[in-house]
C-alpha cells in the first residue's frame, strides 16, 4: 500500500533520538511519501517547549486536521500538546508511549514530565508492548484510558522500535488507515 485512504496530512513525531532508518516510521515515509516527519532541533537533551513549538508549526502548515504518528517521547509530546490547546488534529496514533515519570525514563529531556492524563480532543489508538523497557503495561493502559484511546495490545514486543523487529509494520499501518478513514 503506497497512499493513506485519505487526503488527510500525516505528521510523524519520533521520540529521542529520532527514528533511524530500520524503524518503521521511516519505512513509513518511504512507502507513502505524503508522510511529513516533524524535525526537533535536539533529539537527546530536548526541551518540551521546543518540541511543542515544532510540533504546533508543523501542524498549522500540513493543513487542515493531520493525523499525528508518535512514537515513544513522541506521544508525551502529543498529550502535551493537546492539553496546551494546539491547532486541531483529526486523530493520533500513540505507539509506545513511554513514561517520562518513570526511572527507565532516559536523563537529558527537560519538561516532558508529568504525563498529561486528560482526554485527547481526537480520535486516538495507543499500542503498547507488556515488555516495553520504556512504559509498564499498566501504565500505558491508564494513559489510553485517561486520554479516551483504543488501546491495542502488541503483545511482548519490546518498545516497538526497530530493535522489535517489525519492518514495513502492516499491522500498525492498518491501525494509522483507521485512523485516516
Amino acid at each position: 500500500m503506497t497512499s493513506p485512504p485519505s487526503g488527510s496530512p500525516v505528521l510523524i513525531l519520533p521520540g529521542l533520538s529520532d527514528s533511524g532508518p530500520e524503524h518503521w516510521q521511516t519505512r513509513w515515509q518511504a512507502l507513502r511519501p505524503g508522510l511529513r516527519r516533524v524535525r526537533q532541533r535536539d533529539w537527546e537533551r530536548p526541551h518540551l517547549a521546543d518540541w511543542l513549538a515544532a510540533l504546533d508549526a508543523a501542524v498549522r502548515r500540513a493543513g487542515p486536521a493531520p493525523v499525528l504518528v508518535a512514537h515513544s517521547a513522541g506521544c508525551a509530546l502529543v498529550a502535551h500538546w493537546a492539553a496546551a490547546g494546539g491547532a486541531p488534529a483529526r486523530g493520533a496514533l500513540l505507539v509506545a508511549p513511554s513514561d517520562p515519570e518513570a526511572p527507565s525514563f532516559p536523563q537529558g529531556p527537560t519538561g516532558f514530565a508529568p504525563m498529561p492524563l486528560g482526554r485527547l480532543p481526537f480520535r486516538s489508538t495507543v499500542v503498547a508492548s507488556r515488555d516495553d523497557p520504556y512504559v509498564r503495561f499498566d501504565r500505558a493502559q491508564a494513559y489510553a484510558a485517561a486520554w479516551g484511546s483504543r488501546l491495542v495490545d502488541a503483545g511482548a514486543a519490546g518498545h516497538l522500535n526497530s530493535a522489535s523487529g517489525l519492518a514495513d509494520w502492516p499491522v500498525g499501518l492498518a491501525l494509522l488507515d483507521e485512523l485516516l478513514r
